[in-house]
Formats: structure tokens, C-alpha cells, sequence
């Protein structure tokens, strides 16, 4: 141990610790803005600066070890004059209207300067000019020149966590900036759309493309008949953007809220989710007693990132992919399906409308070859290789083409979907989601968390193999984290032994695949989620101001939510057994083929090869 002093008080600390963390475990605040423990720690920003005695310059505390007997002051005049010095040069340069920022409220900056008391620049403001008409408005994920402040966050999550080296720094001296790497334009990248960067951003110098607008419209017309799902991982965090306790943030007071904006039927995709894995399921039993995963194992399709990722990165591994759509699309094709029947409307009256934790979602559901009708182009764009991103769809399919899903807004665009209509969270009563679509399992729930899919695909796989439900501790995954590369184990279910892994995190993911190619493993069944800890720490949820990585508190709620379900096995949603029995037939039918199956190999990513 470290015996210093910070601010007149005598502070233990590790050796080895910084002095950021020394005052952290003393309950003394240094601000900061660049600083990511473990990913960034490059002092860029300057905004840690502290003052320790017999050091003629200032130092940052991000990245400088505690010594023995060292003195520390974190609040005197040297140390204020020098903080606000060094925010106002970042404020020169940044867009500072924060009244029409996504991130006004819960930008770092913003918080930095008030406490700091900037309430004027003294130094000439230099923006970056031009830059922010180049980059496209179509595409899921947006970039502000104008109110990034290079703190490299960005570069260094989409490096060490996601492996994918996205964004890289361009030009020099004043007239540097964060880019897309490679002299690439972003909808040309093979970005996973994970939406790391944009929760790891302090500022809103990233932010998702907003949809808000598209589903006020559609609110608005009395044409539609709007219908919304909310995924599971949703419900874990929806009320931190209101300061909601967990206890009142329920998923009924979510449904509340929906109805309050206006929609005509709320539902879950917690729905889905069951769907998918009888579906999923299934095709695992199917793929597993042909002997198809002797080499190669299957892996879920649930994360649209994810699934980017591998066809950006091991396009050769693509043909293991299940078919089976995500539940967000399968709801869709559903909806305006058999759910349209039992209304007695045609589809394209019907506009799904989804809330994701995710960004990646955005692009999928734009994805034609992703919808049951193949052509089918909407919203703000399309990923269609063939068209320019805001063409129509082809003239012959324009008539009977409708996509799955309408459009997609992630938790941050809910919450500003309920402030602009100024509804009181905390004061709805909790409701019911509706039905058919809203009734669901634990067993889905648990989706939203990574090993959630895995888990409740093994809990329904055991039971098609055994006509028996399974104990849930043989199929337990709660021992997959985004610590650790993969969690895996073997299950003896019957006569049949299943290798499985669950990984999540893009670096983890590029582990295991590694080790799969070379042979060092072999498994039957893998689950991937491209987030750090699954949807649960997704890229569409709210963004902690405090870096809080929030994924852990998220899954034990789902968890919970799980254990205190009446119904755990998606096989047992009777709503979804009438669904087979009055429309689908069964699992892997011609009827469930055509609309909750896909194939992966017919839509391309930018650059690959048809």
C-alpha cells in the first residue's frame, strides 16, 4: 500500500494505482473527459490535471501513479485556472449548441463547464468547415464534426473491445480530426454498427440516425394501424433516462407509456424471442442429427451485429449462421401476416414500429433480403448492394412490396419520444402488453442478456430430444461475461452430448472464431452477441454520464425477471403454440420458412464480392 495525501486528507491506495483512482476511492471528484479505465488512459484532454507538490508542471491524474508521501491538491487556484483553460480550448472547438444536442443533459462537457462556472469562451471558436454535409444522414450511425473533441474514446473502444479499427485520427496540427479509418466513406466500412462508440462517447459527437420524426407520422396518420414491440433488454433500462428506481421502471409502466404516445397495440418481442427458438431450435436438432456440425457449429443470428461482422470479417464462415431471423424481424413478418389476418387488413396498413437497445437493428430492418418480401425498400434508406442509398424499391415489387419492420428506435429515441409528448413516467398505472403478441417466457427474457439465447434454446432443445423438461441449472450460461474470451460446456441431453459456447463482445467473438479455424476447439452450438455482455449493454441504450458499464446490473434484472416467471420454456407460450396450430403448422414448415427464415449469404455487405 500507498500512504499519500490528496486535498489535507491521508489516502491508502494499491501501488500502481493512478491518482485519479487513489481520490476516486476517497470519494474526491477529478473531472474528467477522455479517460476510459483499461481503454483510454492518454491524458488527451487535460481536464484531470492535478497539482502535486515538487512538480513544476501540472499533472494528469488519469496516468500517473500514486507515490509514497506524495501531495496532492485537486481544487486549488493553479489547478481551477488551469482546468478552465484547458475546457475552453476543447470548447473552441466544439459546437456549443447544446439546446439542439441529442446529449444536452447528459454530455460530460456540458457538466464539466457549468461546474467549472465557463459561461464565456475566451478564445476564437474553430470549427471544422464542410465536414458535416459530407457525411451521410441515411445511415444508422451519425458523426458531428463540429462537437467531437478528439478524446479518442472512440478510436480506442472500436480497437480494444470490438477489434474493428473503424474510426482512426486524420489531417494534423489545428486541423485534426477523428474520421472513419482507411479514406473510407462509413456506409462503405464494415462497421458492425454495435453503437460502442456513441455510448462511450462524452459528448454528442456521436449519435444513432433519428427516427423519431418517421414515427410521429405515422402516429399522426389514421390511415395506419401502429403497432410497436419492445425487446427484452429494453425493460432493464428504459427508466434510467427519467431517474426511475428498477422497482418502478416495470415493463407494464413501459407499455403504459407506449400507449400513451399513441400506439394501438403494444406488444413484445419477448413473443418472438419464443418464436425464435423454436424455430432456432429446431434447426440446431435438424443440422445436428444430419451430422452438418461435425467441423463447424451453428451459431445464432439473433444480433444483427454480430451477424455484420461475420460477413464482414469470416465471410467464409456465413453458411453456419442459423436462418432463423431475429425476433425484431420475425415479429414484423408475423404482424403483417397472421396478425394482419385476424384484423382483417391488408399488410402494408399496418406500421411496425420496434424499440431496440441496439443500432444496428436500424440497418437490419432496412435490409430487403431481411423482410419476407424480397425488394422491399423504406424508411430512410436501404442496404440493397444494387440501389443508392435513398432509391425506391424496384417499380415491378413496389406494389406488393412491405417491409417487416417500419422503423426502429432505439431506448435513447424512446426517451425522447416521452419527453416531447411530456409524459409523467413515474404517475402511469402499469398495463398489460396486448395480445396475441405480448405474451411471453422467461425463458425470452433472458435473451436480452449474453448466454440468454443459448440458455433458452437449450432449455426447448432438451425437451424436443426428450419430450422432458430439463433441470434450468444443466442449462445454465450466467457464467459468460465479456471478462472472460467464451464460456463453454458440454450437456448430455438424452443420448446426445452438446458442445456449446456464448461469447459476447467483438474481441472475444475474434477468440473463439480464431480457435475454432486453427482446431483448437470444436463445438456444436455458439452464441455471439456483438455488446459486451448482450443487448443488455447494447449500443441504443442510455448512456451513464458516470462510464458505468451497466451490462452486469442490466442481466441480473433479466435474471430475475426470469426466475419469477409463471411460464420458463418457450415451448410451454401457449399463445405461441396456437400460432403453430392455427397459421404456421410447425417448426421449419414451408409456411415458417418463408417468413421467419432468411438467408444470410443472399444480402452483401459493402465490398464483398458477389
Amino acid at each position: 500500500m500507498v500512504t499519500l495525501t490528496i486535498d489535507g486528507r491521508t489516502v491508502q491506495a494499491q501501488e500502481g494505482a493512478t491518482i485519479l483512482e487513489a481520490a476516486a476511492q476517497a470519494d474526491i471528484h477529478i473531472p474528467h473527459l477522455c479517460y476510459l479505465k483499461g481503454i483510454n488512459e492518454i491524458a488527451a484532454c487535460r481536464v484531470c490535471c492535478v497539482e502535486v507538490e515538487g512538480e513544476r508542471a501540472m499533472v494528469t491524474a488519469c496516468n500517473n501513479p500514486v507515490k509514497e508521501g506524495m501531495v496532492v491538491h485537486t481544487n486549488s487556484p493553479r489547478v481551477r485556472s488551469t482546468r478552465r483553460i484547458n475546457v475552453e480550448l476543447i470548447l473552441s472547438q466544439h459546437d456549443c449548441k447544446c439546446a439542439t444536442c441529442v446529449r444536452s443533459g447528459n454530455c460530460q462537457l456540458q457538466t464539466i463547464a457549468n461546474d467549472l462556472g465557463i459561461v464565456k469562451v475566451h478564445y476564437e471558436t474553430q470549427l471544422p468547415r464542410g465536414l458535416r454535409g459530407a457525411w451521410t444522414t441515411t445511415f444508422p450511425l451519425y458523426h458531428d464534426y463540429n462537437k467531437c473533441i478528439k478524446c479518442m474514446r472512440c478510436i480506442q473502444v472500436c480497437d480494444k473491445v470490438q477489434t474493428l479499427s473503424i474510426w482512426d485520427v486524420s489531417g494534423t496540427g489545428g486541423r485534426t480530426m477523428i474520421d472513419v479509418s482507411g479514406n473510407r466513406v462509413m456506409k462503405d466500412s464494415d462497421c458492425a454498427l454495435c453503437g460502442q462508440c456513441i455510448t462511450h462517447c462524452p459528448t454528442g459527437g456521436l449519435r444513432e440516425r433519428d427516427d423519431t420524426m418517421e414515427v410521429f407520422s405515422a402516429l399522426a396518420d389514421p390511415d395506419k394501424i401502429t403497432v410497436v414491440q419492445v425487446a427484452p433488454a429494453v425493460r432493464t433500462a428504459w427508466g434510467e433516462a427519467f431517474g426511475l428506481p428498477r422497482e418502478q421502471a416495470t415493463m407494464e409502466r413501459m407499455a403504459a407509456a407506449l400507449r400513451r404516445l399513441g400506439f394501438d397495440y403494444v406488444f413484445d418481442t419477448n413473443f418472438t424471442a419464443d418464436l425464435t427458438i423454436m424455430e432456432e431450435g429446431s434447426e440446431f436438432l435438424h443440422r445436428l442429427k444430419a451430422g452438418g456440425l461435425t467441423r463447424w457449429p451453428m451459431f445464432t443470428s439473433c444480433c444483427p451485429g454480430w451477424v455484420r461482422f461475420l460477413k464482414g470479417q469470416y465471410p467464409e464462415l456465413v453458411g453456419q449462421l442459423s436462418s432463423a431471423k431475429s425476433p425484431q424481424q420475425m415479429f414484423g413478418s408475423v404482424a403483417k401476416s397472421w396478425f394482419a389476418q385476424k384484423l382483417g387488413v391488408e399488410p402494408e396498413k399496418i406500421c411496425c414500429v420496434s424499440i431496440m437497445p441496439c443500432v444496428a437493428k436500424k440497418y437490419e430492418c432496412d435490409v430487403p433480403e431481411l423482410s419476407t418480401v424480397v425488394g422491399a425498400t423504406h424508411g430512410n434508406g436501404t442496404s440493397d448492394a444494387d440501389l443508392a442509398p435513398d432509391a425506391p424499391a424496384a417499380p415491378e415489387l413496389a406494389a406488393e412490396a412491405t417491409p417487416d419492420v417500419d422503423a426502429v428506435l432505439t431506448v435513447r429515441e424512446f426517451g425522447r419520444l416521452l419527453r416531447m409528448v411530456g409524459v409523467d413516467c413515474a404517475a402511469l398505472d402499469e398495463v398489460p402488453f396486448d395480445n396475441p403478441l405480448g405474451l411471453s417466457t422467461g425463458a425470452a427474457t433472458i435473451f436480452g442478456r449474453t448466454g440468454g439465447v443459448m440458455e433458452a434454446a437449450l432449455r426447448s432443445a432438451a425437451y424436443l430430444i426428450t419430450g422432458e423438461n430439463p433441470d434450468f441449472s444443466d442449462c445454465d450460461t450466467t457464467a459468460a461475461t465479456p471478462e472472460t474470451p467464451w464460456m463453454s460446456r458440454e450437456l448430455a441431453i438424452g443420448d446426445a452430448t452438446v458442445r456449446i459456447a456464448v461469447a459476447s463482445g467483438l474481441e472475444n467473438t475474434s477468440k473463439l472464431l480464431d480457435a475454432l479455424e486453427s482446431g483448437e476447439v470444436v463445438f456444436d452450438f455458439v452464441e455471439i452477441m456483438a455488446c459486451p455482455g448482450g443487448c443488455v449493454g447494447g449500443g441504443g441504450q442510455p448512456i451513464s454520464c458516470e462510464d458505468k458499464e451497466l451490462y452486469g446490473e442490466r442481466g441480473q434484472r433479466l435474471y430475475a425477471l426470469d426466475k419469477s416467471a409463471p411460464v420458463r420454456f418457450s415451448h410451454e407460450n401457449p399463445q405461441v403454440q396456437a400460432l403453430y396450430r392455427e397459421y404456421l403448422g410447425s417448426p421449419l414448415s414451408e409456411k415458417a420458412e418463408e417468413l421467419l427464415h432468411t438467408d444470410h449469404k443472399g444480402w452483401l455487405m459493402p465490398g464483398e464480392p458477389r
